[in-house]
């Protein structure tokens, strides 16, 4: 679920400490820019969707640690991977997405077609890895 300045934003990763887009840039060569619809449009150019797990819930705060749990909405994540047949990977942003997916989206997905990656979180919550670790970590789904 987006953080608060995310969602104050309407931006995917919006807070500024967020490492999503600097690593996006990194790993796919593209130059970040300060314009939010110019790294999105950069995005899509590698075919890249973003999506979130949960379309709604409640949480106090930014925290996913904080989502009350039994009010998630999920996003209709298999009917998209049923649509699409070039989605051939999904990477999981954090654990509390990891551990939704799990709960809610792989029982009804296709097996065999999709590669799911758990990846470790962007978030400037996640202090504890360098920047070049997640890098490292998340190197896997773009390849």
């Amino acid at each position: 679920m987006p953080s608060v300045a995310s969602l104050e934003k309407q931006q995917y990763y919006g807070h500024p400490r967020n490492a999503f887009w600097p690593l996006l840039a990194r790993l796919l060569d593209f130059d970040i820019s300060k314009h939010y619809t110019v790294n999105v449009e950069q995005a899509k150019a590698h075919d890249i969707a973003i999506w979130d797990v949960i379309s709604e819930c409640e949480r106090p705060g930014s925290l996913d640690s904080a989502i009350v749990r039994g009010s998630e909405r999920i996003n209709q994540i298999p009917e998209l991977v049923a649509k699409h047949h070039g989605l051939i990977r999904i990477g999981l942003n954090g654990g509390m997405a990891v551990k939704l997916f799990k709960r809610h989206c792989l029982p009804n997905l296709e097996t065999g077609r999709v590669t799911v990656f758990a990846l470790p979180s962007t978030s400037p919550a996640n202090a504890g890895m360098t920047f070049e670790a997640r890098c490292e970590a998340w190197r896997p789904l773009f390849v």
